[in-house]
């Protein structure tokens, strides 16, 4: 009798600890505003970025939380809901100038690439002042791990993968439901889809590319709500981005 009770005293003492985690939730969080957060980016690492070769396990064709430091297989891939799109120009000085944030960052509507020039065997769109400007389509997401537990991030596609984002944005509008009103395109963040990479080459070079296809709907309620929420908060300008520099070639020559 001694020892059943003793035995089951730890998995009790658990039960009591996590009814009282559950009474005390979020508590200490309450002065915290999406400014204190980081929003983080997932990136595709290729041969010339700075975590190759200084974050432990990090290969090219790897995805990598900028936030978190976790790396994901990139031929494996990755589930994702995209919650928001953004399409912006960012202005960049060149490489090794500068702070490594943007200088300005433009709406889609802007007329700022009418006002650049490429330089001869470049592919970067260069104003008169030196800086360059890069197309950049935003996509707010949640990663949804294993657990099916989702985490927010960022993935920016630009440069060569603009034609990528095109395909991404055709695939999330091509999908449709029959309602009580007829057919309708569901939102956004209903539905699932696989990031991986792909080895990618030109006559300048190789880098690694992003891959995306639709899995299915999402069919979980709380994972479509908390998908929804974030989609809310960035259709309330309550998410900031805080854009920072990658590493590219320094001839700028290969088109990532």
């Amino acid at each position: 009798m001694a020892k059943n009770m003793i035995a089951e005293q730890p998995a009790n003492t658990a039960l009591a600890l996590i009814d009282d985690l559950e009474t005390d939730a979020a508590a200490g969080f309450g002065a915290m505003t999406q400014e204190d957060y980081a929003l983080p980016f997932l990136r595709l690492l290729t041969s010339t970025s700075p975590e190759v070769g200084e974050v432990e396990g990090a290969l090219p064709g790897m995805f990598l939380n900028s936030v978190t430091g976790q790396l994901y297989d990139g031929k494996k891939g990755i589930a994702v809901i995209p919650c928001a799109y953004l399409r912006q120009y960012i202005e960049w000085t060149p490489r090794g100038q500068g702070t490594g944030a943007p200088v300005q960052v433009y709406p889609a509507t802007s007329d700022v690439l009418s006002r650049t020039h490429k330089e001869p065997g470049e592919y970067k769109d260069y104003l008169d002042n030196g800086n360059y400007v890069e197309n950049t389509a935003n996509y707010y997401i949640m990663i949804v791990d294993e657990s099916g537990v989702p985490n927010p991030a960022l993935v920016t596609m630009k440069s060569t993968q603009l034609k990528k984002s095109r395909k991404w944005n055709s695939m999330m509008q091509s999908v449709k439901m029959n309602g009580k009103n007829g057919m309708f395109t569901p939102p956004m963040y209903s539905q699932l889809y696989k990031l991986s990479s792909v080895a990618e080459s030109n006559d300048k070079g190789k880098w690694f590319g992003w891959e995306v296809e639709r899995t299915g709907p999402v069919e979980s309620s709380s994972l479509y709500a908390a998908a929804k929420a974030f989609a809310q908060s960035v259709g309330a300008g309550d998410i900031k981005v805080k854009h920072e520099s990658e590493a590219t070639p320094v001839n700028n020559t290969v088109p990532f």
